[in-house]
């Protein structure tokens, strides 16, 4: 890898694939996103060239079979480390029974999230496909995450296996919450929906809320301590508005965990 040239870092995820080239200090130099099975190309023909490419895939092998293709069109000799959890790394301390088991994309956002927040205990919500938890104390310690599905899995997941329930795409809910909070404002009140797609959307949406809301109120009871809730992910938007706690957004964990685990990496070698 060439001292002083730029990382790619790529975050393959369930949906789609995000990218940056950043500096070895963490300046932004460019960055991107591609949907998974469209034939939409990064834009890298004018960038400079990278010294490595840092990648967190938890998307299969058709898709690092895409990144491959991606690299080789363009820095075929680029020198390429996929990251995998470890038992510590840039100052996180991994308690799972077995380290390497745990996403990488989960590891990345916890290293991106120390660095982000120096000193205080976090819950991380990742709303993604999946929805994942995780609890890092302020010292750098994973203590452990929960997953639970996703708000555009949840509402397919029930259009996909119920007669009578229609299956809605992320699209179609986001303008029945729309309405819906029109509806709240005006009624200064609970919210029940009086048709099925509303129904569905506004429950999928509260059930995500409420488990974040409670594992928040649990870790800080358990603690004694403040919490600070960092909300990421795609469908962000959609479950933040119906959080009813304190909440912080930062939209590249994982790219920031990435460019943090390269820049380490580089130090060991150098040393």
């Amino acid at each position: 890898m060439t001292s002083g040239a730029p990382y790619l870092l790529i975050d393959a995820g369930n949906s789609r694939i995000k990218w940056a080239l950043v500096q070895p200090d963490g300046t932004q130099i460019a960055a991107g996103a591609l949907a998974h099975g469209g034939a939409d190309q990064p834009d890298w023909s004018t960038l400079p060239a990278p010294g490595g490419a840092w990648l967190s895939n938890v998307a299969g092998e058709s898709v690092a079979a895409r990144i491959t293709a991606l690299l080789d069109a363009h820095w075929p000799q680029l020198p390429r480390t996929t990251i995998r959890a470890c038992a510590q790394q840039c100052g996180v301390t991994n308690s799972y029974t077995t380290p390497h088991a745990l996403g990488s994309d989960r590891w990345a956002g916890l290293i991106g999230a120390h660095a982000a927040f120096p000193g205080e205990n976090l819950l991380i919500a990742t709303f993604g496909t999946a929805t994942t938890l995780e609890a890092l104390r302020a010292d750098g310690c994973f203590v452990g995450g929960l997953i639970a599905p996703g708000w555009t899995l949840m509402m397919r997941s029930l259009g996909e296996h119920t007669a009578q329930l229609p299956t809605l795409d992320a699209n179609a809910a986001r303008g029945l919450l729309d309405a819906n909070a029109t509806s709240d404002r005006e009624r200064h009140g609970p919210f029940f929906a009086t048709d099925t797609p509303r129904s569905l959307s506004a429950g999928c949406t509260l059930a995500q809320a409420g488990l974040i809301e409670r594992m928040w109120r649990d870790l800080q009871e358990e603690w004694q301590v403040p919490v600070r809730l960092v909300v990421s992910g795609g469908a962000v938007d959609e479950v933040t508005s119906a959080l009813k706690v304190p909440h912080t957004r930062h939209d590249s964990l994982v790219l920031s965990g990435l460019a943090l685990i390269a820049a380490e990496r580089a130090m060991e070698r150098n040393a």
